[in-house]
């Protein structure tokens, strides 16, 4: 989480262009809102109306250059500053010290033996950024007027981390100036590294992603600025928020700060329990969001006793190696979008694939019946994983229910023992026949292939590009992300066949079906497999429903938004803008022949840090 920064920043006030008037500006602002507000376009012309917001961001940019907040030196020079203020506020300061572990970024490295479930690491909740602290901040009576803020505890962090940065006495000082100067999220991609990604499952988040946070930014930005510009005969009209004028962000509210704190807290914002216990917030955790991430276990916590998050170690640490914790079962496409960097040997990495039964079928009402006694809705998100095979129980459930025969649907529904049957529907062990399982393999190897397709390089292009010693690390994470998907997608195509083959060779040669006897369902009660299963968010949809801000039709003081699903403790952070994706029982069904379009064009380091540039 500790990126080196790359790009030093300029002093608030220095190397700015030529004076824009607010008026000037704020036309732009309008411009923006109104462009990042308006019907979402049509399919294949996301990446059009993308380039079309970049380039009015990128006209803002430049007539903000140079008037910034920053601090002088950089960011490891502040480090001894944060720990001494981490001492003082009664954390954990011994066993371990901040250290630059080259493509990684800084991390922390432990000054002693440490053992395994050893607790270390623990930080007291003043020194947490959180909802709460922004709500009795100088943000507050912003807060209480502005129904947006209210709803999207992410955004009320971003805007409380730089009211606090531009504050001379901030408390949390110490721990903001080691913040990085900026990060690698997407964000900060330029165009032709952003184009990078067309037609992977990433790019859609990605230019939600971007224009999310620009019609933010703008509407925001005419929050602050309404009562400045009153006189000018502005588009804004009167302030609604008489108390903007005590927030310190009116000389200095640019695109990059509000990038920049968007990055800072969708990197690391993670959800705590309020000091009561009775719901959880948002906050960032100064010194444990240095750690990197590895494979493994969510080893933090929050003791409510103590009133303090607490770490323990992942495994055995020795002096001198670095200590890492377990971020959440995150694909490399969620690490990528939110995090800012590409995990090499990712252990969850997947693809998500889109299915569902066909309304217009004939077995339609029977194959959703027989589904939902198994708790899986008829239409929903799942995945492809890395690992073998490449199918969840659900998966291999909805496949077999999928490719079911009119007979085979009647038996697991009215047939002998039908009810305790939905229970073997994702177990490998009792297949509903040989030719189900030979159809439910094709279907598969037929529509990873067909997914295959839709990229417009080869996974030998990919690896060649990336042997390129000039490729830029934005590039490079996301060229790494597109072959990660195809070489899922080919794994997929290679199992399918061979379970294929295999099953044909039982149907050849006459092999008995496993049968299922009542007294089977003993074995099954501790399987993995065990279905039904009480519906739940799979958690390879993982999806964000965050509510969409229609800025163009709302007002601060009469907006009223659904907050975004925020992360657990140590991991399943989610975006800062999340985007939204279609619900389990949404009309998105898909049929045997469709492939999903994920190119809109036609649909820390020097090195690449594991740490996303935390």
């Amino acid at each position: 989480m500790g990126k080196k920064s790359r790009v030093k920043t300029q002093k608030s006030g220095t190397g700015a262009t030529a004076a824009v008037s607010p008026k000037e500006m704020m036309n732009l602002i309008s411009e923006l809102l109104q462009k990042c507000s308006s019907t979402a376009p049509s399919p294949g012309k996301e990446w059009e109306e993308y380039v079309q917001i970049r380039a009015l961001v990128e006209k803002i940019r430049k007539k903000q250059k140079g008037i910034s907040v920053s601090f002088e030196g950089t960011r490891e020079d502040f480090f001894t500053e944060l720990m001494a203020w981490a001492a003082e506020c009664g954390a954990s300061c011994e066993g371990f010290e901040i250290s630059n572990f080259a493509d990684e970024g800084y991390g922390l490295k432990a000054t002693k033996d440490i053992k395994a479930e050893e607790l270390f690491l623990w930080i007291p909740r003043k020194m947490l950024m959180t909802v709460e602290s922004a709500k009795n901040s100088v943000l507050g009576p912003l807060y209480s007027q502005d129904r947006i803020l209210q709803a999207m505890g992410n955004v009320t962090l971003a805007l409380h981390l730089l009211c606090e940065r531009a504050n001379p006495s901030s408390p949390w000082l110490p721990y903001i100036k080691t913040l990085p100067a900026d990060y690698d999220t997407p964000l900060y991609f330029e165009e032709e590294e952003v184009r990078h990604l067309l037609a992977t499952q990433a790019i859609q988040d990605v230019l939600s992603q971007y224009k999310n946070t620009a019609r933010q930014y703008a509407y925001f930005y005419k929050v602050i600025h309404r009562g400045s510009v009153e006189g000018e005969g502005c588009l804004a009209g009167p302030s609604t928020h008489p108390n903007t004028s005590k927030l310190p962000l009116k000389d200095a509210f640019t695109f990059d700060d509000y990038r920049w704190a968007v990055s800072s807290v969708m990197t690391r914002q993670n959800q705590i329990p309020t000091a009561d216990g009775s719901r959880v917030t948002l906050a960032l955790i100064p010194l444990w969001d240095m750690c990197n991430h590895t494979n493994g276990l969510i080893t933090t916590g929050y003791n409510l006793e103590d009133d303090r998050c607490e770490c323990v170690a992942l495994k055995d640490y020795k002096e001198g190696e670095q200590i890492y914790i377990f971020y959440g079962t995150r694909s490399n496409a969620e690490f990528v979008i939110h995090n800012g960097f590409f995990f090499e040997d990712n252990a969850h990495d997947r693809v998500k694939i889109k299915l569902g039964v066909s309304k217009s079928e004939r077995l339609y009402a029977m194959k959703a019946e027989v589904l939902a006694r198994a708790g899986i809705p008829a239409s929903s998100i799942f995945a492809l994983h890395c690992s073998e095979p490449p199918i969840s129980a659900q998966l291999l459930a909805f496949l077999r229910v999928f490719c079911m025969t009119e007979e085979e649907l009647r038996d697991y529904l009215v047939g002998d023992h039908a009810i305790n049957k939905i229970f073997t529907l994702g177990n490998t062990e009792f297949p509903v026949s040989w030719e189900n399982e030979i159809k439910l393999w094709t279907f598969l190897e037929t529509r990873a292939a067909l997914l295959l397709k839709t990229y417009k390089t080869t996974s030998e292009e990919d690896r060649s590009m990336l042997e390129k010693p000039d490729l830029s690390l934005h590039s490079r994470i996301a060229i790494k992300l597109r072959l990660a998907e195809k070489e899922i997608l080919e794994r997929a195509v290679s199992c399918g066949r061979a379970k294929r083959l295999h099953f044909q060779k039982q149907l050849d040669e006459g092999a008995p079906l496993p049968l299922y006897e009542e007294s089977d369902i003993a074995l099954l009660e501790n399987a993995d497999a065990k279905l039904p299963i009480i519906l739940r968010k799979l958690e390879e949809e993982d999806e964000r429903v965050q509510e969409e801000m229609n800025l163009a039709q709302i007002k601060p003081d009469t907006a009223c938004l659904d907050s975004s699903k925020t992360p657990v403790l140590n991991g399943q952070c989610k975006d800062l803008n999340g985007t939204q994706e279609d619900p389990p029982g949404s009309d998105a069904a898909v049929k045997e022949s469709e492939v999903e379009k994920h190119d809109p064009s036609i649909k820390r380091t020097e090195g690449e840090p594991k740490d996303g540039g935390k």
